[in-house]
């Protein structure tokens, strides 16, 4: 029975890894059958080639598998792959002709993995773990007999490795005494002109003579050294030093520096004092990420493969460390030579800094909405603290989740705050990636944040801090969560401790103020005027980054569906953006949202509204135009119009009469629809469907009046609200035909 790498459980069948951690580790497939692949794991594999469909990995020789495009997070053209590059794939599964379906994993990294462990065959075992000698062994007992336990094994030298190149001298001269007599004249030869200092390969001399010699200093093998061996160099072989016992604290007196600079100080031996951040075991070497005033590195410390260094250190300990600064597959890191937890004084002194630093750089100078909107500048101080919120985030390696609705609107909301946050993640972090890692942005499908969004996120947050020693992160959401309907999610968030910021222009609730940290709404400032939340964000995420400004200039403009203020249009013309560009860029953006709809689509919607140059947007746009007016036109023939106390109804049986899992959504086809039958009079559009309804009016019209009034008609139908941003009302399915009365004698009552 084997022990698993992570947490040391029994583990059954001799295996390294339990069940919980199956996909913390990575592993190098040495099998000759596909079948021998296990299921949601991840591997290490070669790029073999593209196809018009994905991309082949070679996961050993002869065992190929096919990624999807379906299965990537960006347009298959994006990849920087190349035929021969190392890759992180994971096995979705093995058909029952062999073929290998494989899934896309964000970790390409050995570092972002809790370990590493070989699958030879069924059998799994930590790289180096098995022992090095144990196959020439095998061969010299087979030749020698029982020699080979009592006399050192002629190519190995004294680290244990094979020395290539060099015979073995029982097979070239048949005799164990001839050989060592070659050796011993060759070593005396090789002895006149070597330096004393140098490293001693092969046996030299006569068992016992080897024995009573001094041990020479080893240098480490390429190998090693790749799994963190220049940290076991710079720690000492002795166990206990490796471990952090006094004598592996710093002593020796390098000069501090801030992680900023480490850039320009590759090769040389440095000193650093801040947090950890976050710990995490590899196969080779402990990975602590540590945050000063300037930024966040990662310092690799190494024991032995597979075996956590400084068990004694956690997240949140101020720490001095010293080490050779290096650059490893393109980013800096640590190879610390010597580590010290501090306390006291020297504790709270970083502490300080980092306090000092955070409240100097979290805290935007000031608000400048764009096109100097009077009413964004009217929830200025919110604003700011929501900007404040994000930037700190960053600033304390705590991850960041948007959250935001799966329309036009909520896209552009979303993608603006990811435009500003991106660059600011990569100037604090030196790892490439670091941006996947503490920047999240999931749509919402349904109009509130209620309970499966929140479960989802809160599921998610505790497996990375469980599984990754990941903070608990910041949750920002934008055009939802400010009404009612959200209190349970936001309940279920408030159980953790979380911080949430909530940004909606369109609707919010009183209530809501005492369940987030800090909420902005012209609802609840007294601010009056027609602003779109994509709008509103926009202004945020200029005060997040203003480097970014002159790339959100046009998404206002594109985040209103109709009627625009003027400001916003002529910001975005200034900017090179005319009517009918915009209209592309927001049809664009509303048929990407549909699809897909749970998924953030970075890459496409990034290039959509701001690398695009027109070809990508136009191309989306036309097919938004094709599908809307498709179901327009079977729409229109089958609504029904009826007058009750003088107020006129448009009604759609959306069952009967729509598409319901095509493009477009029920709410944006009856926006479109209600707009187009609207004529000035007072006029209602209701789409009922299975058990949910929406209203569009051209008056003003409170959605829970209504709700509230029809289920007083129609007590047995429990209507209630499912979402006051989009008009939804919901109800029991078996009562559709009374509640369908119900509404538009309520509608009619407020007319």
């Amino acid at each position: 029975m084997g022990s698993c790498i992570i947490c040391g459980v029994d583990v059954d069948g001799g295996g390294r890894i339990c069940r919980s951690h199956q996909e913390d580790v990575v592993f190098d497939f040495r099998g000759d059958n596909p079948d021998q692949l296990v299921a949601n794991r991840f591997y290490r594999g070669v790029v073999d080639g593209y196809a018009e469909f994905g991309v082949f990995i070679d996961l050993a020789p002869g065992i190929t598998g096919l990624l999807h495009r379906s299965e990537l997070d960006k347009r298959l053209d994006s990849l920087e792959w190349e035929p021969g590059d190392d890759v992180f794939v994971q096995v979705k599964g093995v058909r029952d002709n062999g073929n290998i379906d494989l899934s896309w994993s964000i970790r390409q990294a050995d570092r972002e993995f809790r370990g590493a462990l070989v699958q030879d065959g069924e059998t799994e075992y930590v790289p180096d773990e098995d022992d090095e000698g144990a196959d020439a062994a095998d061969d010299t007992d087979a030749e020698t007999g029982d020699a080979a336990d009592d006399e050192p094994d002629a190519t190995r030298d004294v680290t244990g490795n094979e020395r290539s190149g060099e015979p073995d001298a029982t097979e070239a001269t048949g005799s164990s005494d001839d050989a060592k007599d070659a050796e011993d004249a060759e070593d005396t030869e090789d002895a006149e002109e070597a330096d004393d200092s140098e490293t001693v390969d092969g046996t030299v001399g006569a068992p016992d003579d080897a024995e009573a010699s001094a041990e020479p200093e080893i240098e480490e093998s390429d190998a090693e050294d790749e799994a963190g061996s220049d940290a076991e160099d710079k720690t000492g072989s002795d166990a206990e030093d490796e471990t952090g016992s006094d004598a592996n604290e710093p002593d020796a007196e390098y000069e501090r520096v801030d992680v900023e600079t480490l850039g320009d100080l590759v090769g040389e031996t440095v000193r650093l004092e801040g947090e950890v951040v976050s710990t995490h075991q590899t196969g080779g070497p402990t990975i602590f990420e540590l945050r000063d005033a300037t930024g966040v590195v990662d310092a690799a410390a190494f024991v032995e493969p597979g075996v956590r260094a400084y068990p004694e250190v956690e997240v949140g300990d101020a720490i001095r460390i010293d080490g050779e600064v290096e650059r490893r597959r393109g980013d800096i890191q640590v190879e610390t030579e010597a580590l010290a937890v501090l306390e006291g004084e020297d504790a709270e002194a970083v502490r300080r800094r980092l306090a000092e630093a955070l409240t100097a750089k979290a805290r935007p100078e000031g608000l400048q909405p764009l096109a100097g909107d009077e009413a964004v500048a009217g929830l200025g101080e919110g604003l700011l603290d929501a900007a404040e919120a994000v930037r700190r985030a960053v600033l304390e390696s705590r991850p960041i989740v948007v959250r935001h609705p799966a329309t036009a609107d909520g896209y552009v909301a979303g993608a603006a705050v990811e435009r500003a946050v991106l660059p600011l993640i990569r100037d604090e972090h030196a790892k490439s990636d670091a941006e996947y890692h503490y920047f999240t942005r999931r749509p919402t499908e349904e109009p509130v944040y209620d309970m499966d969004a929140a479960t989802n996120d809160v599921t998610r947050m505790l497996q990375d801090r469980d599984r990754h020693d990941e903070k608990l992160p910041l949750f920002l959401l934008v055009g939802t969560g400010s009404t009612v309907e959200s209190a349970d999610g936001l309940d279920l968030l408030s159980v953790y401790g979380v911080e949430a910021v909530v940004v909606d222009a369109a609707v919010a609730d009183p209530e809501t103020r005492d369940q987030v940290d800090t909420l902005v709404s012209p609802e609840l400032a007294e601010v009056d005027d027609d602003l779109s939340t994509g709008a509103l964000v926009a202004s945020l995420a200029s005060a997040i980054n203003d480097e970014i400004r002159s790339d959100l200039v046009h998404l206002p403009a594109v985040s209103y569906w109709a009627d625009a203020p003027e400001r916003y249009v002529d910001l975005a013309h200034d900017a090179g953006y005319d009517r009918e560009r915009i209209a592309e860029l927001r049809e664009a953006v509303a048929l990407e949202a549909y699809y897909q709809s749970y998924q953030d689509k970075r890459e496409l919607i990034a290039d959509l509204l701001f690398e695009d140059g027109g070809d990508l947007a136009a191309h989306v746009s036309e097919q938004f135009r094709e599908k809307l007016e498709t179901e327009i036109e079977t729409a229109s023939a089958n609504v029904v119009t009826e007058s009750v106390d003088g107020v006129e109804f448009a009604l759609l049986d959306t069952d009967e009469y729509t598409h319901r899992f095509d493009f477009p959504p029920t709410p944006l086809l009856l926006d479109d629809l209600h707009r187009r039958h609207a004529n000035g009079d007072p006029l209602a559009t209701v789409g009922i469907g299975t058990d949910e309804l929406y209203v569009r009016s051209t008056a003003e019209l409170s959605v829970r009046e209504v709700a509230a009034r029809a289920d007083e008609i129609a007590p047995a139908a429990d209507v209630s609200t499912a979402g006051l941003r989009e008009g939804k009302i919901g109800f029991l399915s078996g009562e559709r035909d009374a509640v369908e009365d119900a509404v538009v004698a309520a509608i009619a009552e407020q007319f």
